[in-house]
């Protein structure tokens, strides 16, 4: 082989390394760059003649989890087994016997019963990555009129709804999703030129310097970013919805200072270290790392009586905004609703209350036209809201920027007065 037609080789080899990546990714793997080059190389050393060591190579740059393998090795055999484009390149690195075994090896894919679903979404990332394959390859100008209106299709469709390509796109909206939220003016004062307000200490000050008239100086309150605190319901029947939330709340904390975010289902979580990284899929990692009681029951009483006493005092001392996103369907203590007993849980949603500046709940329910609080649990927290709503969209997101807006606004002109 000629050192052109190698070199032609290895970059296809990459190209097709980097798509699997991408499509392990999508299905819910961490992968990051050092691992992509780490499996070029190998794959590139050991040559698509011996398919074996070829899986293997890659396992042990792109696997890291035990509960992995299995979704490793499904979406190896859909990638590289069923799919025979490869058999060129397999040509070009060993000759056409590497590529009849590749063909061989497509008929020992297994896709029985539990695997069904897992083939489903990998046939869906497979397709979503052969076409943005395409569209590089043969340079395809991007129709930006057709693109946004995907987009607006999108701001009112449920999550629930949502295929996974619309989810992913959906993600990449809430990434670039602010939250305008004024800040709040402190006890303090700084001098300024212009002023309704004088500094007579200043002034003081100023005409000991010696003269018949004392100047004026004028000073102004400073402010200080706002405070969010996000509590993100993270139980079964919140499961998909918290998914999209977390990425919410991680534009949130890279797009603003001061906010902390937590998650709770049987226990509560403090997440905030996690997604202020950068990296959405890095900060998802450490936060799925670190939070045991996914898509489990739900205590909302016993949760926030512990967000009452441990955290309460650190993050709401400033008049916190509180955004509380949950169904409200409380199982900590049954009775014959299926609910709370609310008592325990007015107690805390009262202190909770009384602790923040604002308290917003977003409730995914809210996007029945018929929905009525029948729950004992929302019976007990919805009298202790400031707002009720909706959160299920794209664009109910984004109608809660107007009013966390119009909180700021009146929770400013409350500190002013007093």
């Amino acid at each position: 082989m000629s050192s052109l037609e190698s070199t032609t080789a290895e970059r296809g080899l990459a190209w097709h390394i980097l798509v699997f990546a991408r499509l392990l990714r999508n299905a819910g793997m961490t992968i990051g760059t050092g691992s992509v080059l780490a499996a070029t190389e190998a794959a590139n050393r050991i040559g698509l003649h011996r398919p074996d060591d070829f899986e293997s190579g890659l396992f042990a740059c792109f696997v890291r989890r035990q509960e992995h393998r299995e979704l490793f090795h499904q979406a190896y055999s859909f990638y590289w087994l069923k799919h025979h484009h490869w058999s060129q390149l397999a040509d070009a690195d060993a000759g056409a016997g590497a590529g009849k075994v590749l063909d061989q090896s497509a008929h020992n894919v297994d896709t029985r019963g539990d695997e069904e679903e897992l083939a489903r979404r990998l046939a869906e990332q497979f397709s979503t990555e052969q076409g943005a394959q395409l569209e590089l390859e043969q340079q395809f100008e991007l129709d930006r009129t057709q693109s946004a209106s995907r987009s607006e299709n999108l701001l009112d469709k449920d999550f629930e709804s949502m295929s996974a390509a619309e989810l992913r796109e959906a993600q990449r909206m809430l990434k670039k999703l602010q939250l305008p939220v004024a800040d709040l003016p402190s006890r303090r004062f700084r001098p300024t030129a212009l002023g309704s307000s004088v500094d007579m200490r200043a002034s003081l000050k100023s005409s000991l310097r010696g003269g018949d008239l004392m100047p004026l100086r004028f000073r102004k309150r400073r402010t200080r970013p706002a405070t969010l605190v996000v509590l993100c319901d993270i139980s079964g029947s919140m499961s998909l919805y918290s998914r999209m939330f977390l990425h919410f709340m991680h534009a949130l904390s890279n797009d603003r200072y001061r906010v902390h975010s937590f998650v709770f289902g049987t226990r509560l979580s403090n997440i905030s270290r996690h997604l202020r990284a950068r990296d959405v899929d890095r900060a998802l990692a450490a936060t799925a790392k670190s939070v045991v009681d996914w898509s489990g029951g739900t205590r909302i009483e016993e949760c926030l009586r512990r967000f009452n006493q441990l955290w309460s005092r650190r993050v709401l001392a400033q008049g916190a905004t509180v955004l509380l996103i949950s169904d409200g369907l409380d199982r900590g203590r049954s009775d014959s609703e299926g609910g709370s007993s609310g008592l325990g849980l007015e107690r805390e949603m009262e202190r909770l209350a009384k602790s923040c500046r604002h308290l917003i709940w977003l409730n995914p329910l809210l996007r029945y036209e018929g929905f009525e609080p029948r729950a004992t649990g929302i019976k007990a927290m919805l009298p202790y809201v400031d707002q009720f709503r909706s959160a299920h969209s794209i664009r109910s997101l984004e109608e809660l920027a107007t009013v966390l807006s119009s909180a700021s606004q009146s929770s400013t002109a409350a500190s002013i007065q007093s």
